[in-house]
């Protein structure tokens, strides 16, 4: 048993959608969540670049004497997530693979849709994992860095939403997918609209939650899971707007009374 908290790291507030999951399949465990908004978006930045400040996010989150970190971020797992398992003696989780293996689970027809960031997809990481697991499928991806602005904005169930993602999501019309991976954690909070865009036959899958199986795994291999008796607690932490961050996180977390603080990591 180790009642230490998990971290979870993402560069905005997509990462909530893993936090949720995680409060709703591992109730037990206590989470220390850090969203880097004062840097977003990740997605338009250099690999490098991305890599540093996830390195940054894991040292501020490691004071807190964490046990595991989860990259909940598609963008930094792709530039980061084999540098920090290698720099940290924790289990270093990323969201890539389990979203690849739960798609190629659920895809009849061997064709797989990804929306990501645009670095997400220029990093190729989603096919090259499909394809290490099932080199038979085919991956066409999107880059929709758009519906991270929408989500950081607060404009989920709006009709600006819905129609800005009708446009953008035509694209797969000239294809035969059957299962869409949502390639950002934060595209859960659009997953309505992305739903009614794409059709009621193509399957979504959240990279983030299939990523809390893993974790679940994870820690009763290692056997770490926290004690049913754990007196659990959630700590969030933004680099950005406290705001902003309190009024999407209360309303996804369905929470009041939230633990929310700002802190500064660099440039």
């Amino acid at each position: 048993m180790d009642n230490r908290p998990i971290g979870v790291m993402d560069s905005g507030l997509g990462g909530l959608t893993f936090v949720k999951e995680m409060r709703r399949q591992v109730p037990n465990e206590s989470i220390i969540f850090l969203g880097d908004e004062a840097r977003l978006p990740y997605g338009v930045r250099p690999p490098e670049e991305v890599c540093q400040f996830s390195y940054q996010i894991a040292q501020y989150l490691m004071t807190f004497d964490i046990k595991m970190f989860v990259i909940a971020c598609n963008t930094a797992t792709a530039a980061a997530l084999p540098y920090l398992q290698a720099q940290f003696d924790i289990p270093v989780v990323g969201v890539i693979k389990p979203g690849s293996t739960a798609a190629v689970k659920a895809s009849n027809n061997q064709q797989i849709g990804v929306i990501a960031t645009q670095k997400t997809i220029e990093s190729a990481a989603y096919t090259q994992q499909i394809h290490q697991i099932n080199s038979d499928e085919r991956v066409i991806g999107l880059a929709a860095q758009e519906l991270v602005t929408l989500v950081e904005q607060d404009q989920m169930g709006t009709k600006m939403a819905a129609t800005e993602i009708q446009q953008k999501l035509t694209y797969f019309e000239d294809y035969q997918i059957d299962t869409l991976i949502l390639g950002c954690t934060h595209f859960p909070l659009l997953a309505p609209e992305i739903k009614a865009a794409i059709g009621p036959d193509v399957k979504l899958i959240d990279s983030g939650a299939a990523t809390v199986e893993i974790v679940n795994q994870t820690l009763q291999k290692l056997d770490a899971k926290a004690d049913e008796n754990n007196q659990t607690f959630l700590k969030l932490f933004t680099t950005g707007s406290a705001i902003q961050f309190e009024k999407v996180a209360t309303k996804w977390l369905e929470e009041t009374q939230l633990d929310l603080n700002t802190v500064e990591l660099g440039e």
